[in-house]
């Protein structure tokens, strides 16, 4: 039984509308196929399984007068708390998810906050074998298999924790920032290398890390 204070009650009031929106969205949207997907499907399996197990968890971050520097120390402590929510085991534990709604930053703002964290905070989450992916209205991430598709459009921008998964491998290349392509793809090989069936993949990533040395090494 949750007991409420006064002060939560209305704290719950004020946020209720930002947490059911969201909602909302992963239910009619990412949970549902998309005729722009390219494939056949929901836009994230994922995310099914996970409304079904109860296993995604949201929070509404306030932070229209934070500074970029606090909103990253607010969410990398919830590095380890993710790894310790249930479910633990695999397979279901690629099941959850904690979603960090922003609705103090405005659709113009959010490549200015959002990117900007989710860059300084990704390489913490690979190198634990998680993600943290960037989601608001103006993104310009592709879907992995329609390159006009854009998933990652959000109604509220949004920092998501996530395990990472096989399927990651082209979320780890960072053409603009070969330091976090090779603490990225030297992460997902730790975890995924010796699982890798399909060795075109795995000839991929290892170049793809080579490729970022000397793009590195050029720089310098």
């Amino acid at each position: 039984m949750q007991l409420y204070t006064p002060t939560d009650v209305h704290q719950l009031q004020q946020d209720l509308p930002y947490l059911i929106e969201i909602m909302e969205w992963l239910k009619n949207f990412v949970a549902k196929p998309h005729p722009d997907l390219g494939r056949s499907g929901v836009v994230c399996p994922f995310v099914p399984p996970s409304l079904k197990l109860n296993s995604i968890r949201l929070t509404v971050l306030r932070s229209k007068n934070l500074a970029l520097q606090e909103i990253a120390d607010i969410i990398l402590p919830y590095l380890d708390i993710f790894l310790e929510l249930e479910p633990r085991e695999k397979p279901a534990a690629l099941n959850k998810a904690i979603l960090f709604i922003f609705p103090d930053i405005d659709i113009e703002d959010a490549p200015k906050i959002i990117d900007v964290v989710h860059k300084q905070l990704k390489p913490f989450f690979v190198k634990a074998g998680l993600m943290i992916g960037e989601f608001h209205n103006r993104t310009e991430s592709p879907g992995l298999h329609n390159p006009n598709f854009r998933p990652l459009r959000s109604p509220i921008p949004m920092l998501v924790i996530r395990p990472m998964t096989e399927a990651d491998l082209t979320f780890m290349h960072h053409a603009d920032d070969p330091r976090l392509s090779i603490t990225s793809h030297e992460a997902y090989l730790k975890y995924f290398g010796h699982k890798i069936k399909d060795e075109k993949k795995l000839k991929n990533a290892h170049q793809l890390l080579e490729l970022a040395h000397k793009q590195l090494q050029e720089e310098n």
